[in-house]
């Protein structure tokens, strides 16, 4: 694989040249790992878009919301990627990918880029290398990224450290106003939006919009946001209504953040997170040799047969670890 050639086709927006660079990223192989870092680093720098993530619980309408928001971004002549993460079967390890199947209309759209990619075991609502492809659909010349969870709860938070701001979907009548001083999730949203507001439906979601309101006023104020944020608002994905509204909103946040210095300072402190984590992972990797599952399945028949404790074998098996590393 020509590395310079791909990252010269990602750079001139090419979609097939984005799909293949994302799909190295997210191979695990040894080799397409450090083809991947070479890929990045000879990717323009200077391209930035708006991340936004978005997450919700199944059947929210996530899909339906990102379409119809995807369309309503591209008919005022943005570029819009969306990076979709399906959950993987703990069994089987596969997934359905089928979010491209649900944005059809946004599928078709020239302007428009739709990745799903599997979860496999990522923790967080996010694929392991998530962030990297955001890297990649910037590079591309995407104006905005949007960046959708599996949507399985309240611990989706990892997408909050690759993401500008951070959208929180929910339905009409899914709780009441204490469901919104939960930590965890809400405590990272940025805007709280009531799908499905419309039909029977509508005087349910004005309700629900009412209390999450109430609700997000009782969290502690933060720094990065000006005043009236976090805010909650009602959209109908499915009738288009109140989408331009949230739009301004997210605008509206942006711009403070940029203008008082939390835009570029977020962006430093989500650098410094992910190269925590390549360190943690780079050293988790070394547990996946098989010198290291041999021992590792040593010791786990002494601590079953109780001929250790689980504390003692863990020391004395990082032990010969780092021993076993210093030696090569």
């Amino acid at each position: 694989m020509d590395i310079a050639e791909l990252a010269r086709r990602t750079a001139a927006g090419e979609r097939r040249a984005l799909a293949r660079a994302i799909t190295l990223v997210e191979s695990a192989r040894a080799d397409h790992r450090a083809q991947a870092v070479e890929l990045l680093e000879m990717l323009p720098k200077d391209r930035e878009a708006l991340r936004i993530g978005l997450s919700g619980t199944p059947g929210v309408g996530k899909s339906t919301f990102i379409e119809s928001f995807g369309m309503m971004l591209t008919g005022r002549g943005l570029k819009v990627a969306v990076l979709a993460v399906d959950p993987s079967s703990t069994r089987s390890g596969g997934s359905i990918l089928g979010d491209k199947t649900r944005m059809d209309r946004l599928a078709r759209e020239p302007a428009a880029f739709i990745r799903p990619s599997p979860s496999q075991t990522h923790l967080g609502g996010v694929a392991r290398r998530s962030r990297e492809a955001v890297a990649l659909c910037e590079a591309a010349g995407f104006d905005v990224v949007l960046i959708e969870t599996v949507g399985v709860g309240q611990s989706e938070t990892v997408v909050a450290e690759m993401s500008d701001v951070f959208l929180l979907l929910l339905a009409p009548a899914g709780g009441d106003e204490l469901q919104g001083v939960k930590r965890g999730i809400m405590e990272i949203a940025d805007m709280i939006v009531v799908n499905k507001a419309d039909g029977d439906l509508k005087s349910a979601a004005q309700r629900t919009c009412a209390d999450y309101a109430g609700a997000l006023r009782l969290l502690r104020k933060r720094p990065q946001d000006p005043d009236g944020f976090p805010r909650a608002v009602m959209v109908s994905a499915l009738e288009e209504h109140g989408l331009d509204k949230v739009w301004q909103d997210l605008n509206e946040l942006t711009d403070w953040r940029r203008d008082n210095g939390f835009w570029n300072r977020t962006r430093k402190d989500q650098a410094r997170y992910w190269f925590h984590q390549e360190v943690k992972n780079a050293v988790l990797a070394q547990l996946e040799t098989p010198e290291a599952r041999a021992a590792l399945a040593e010791f786990a028949e002494k601590v079953a047969s109780g001929d250790m404790a689980p504390g003692a074998a863990a020391s004395v098996f990082l032990s010969e670890l780092d021993m076993r590393r210093t030696a090569k």
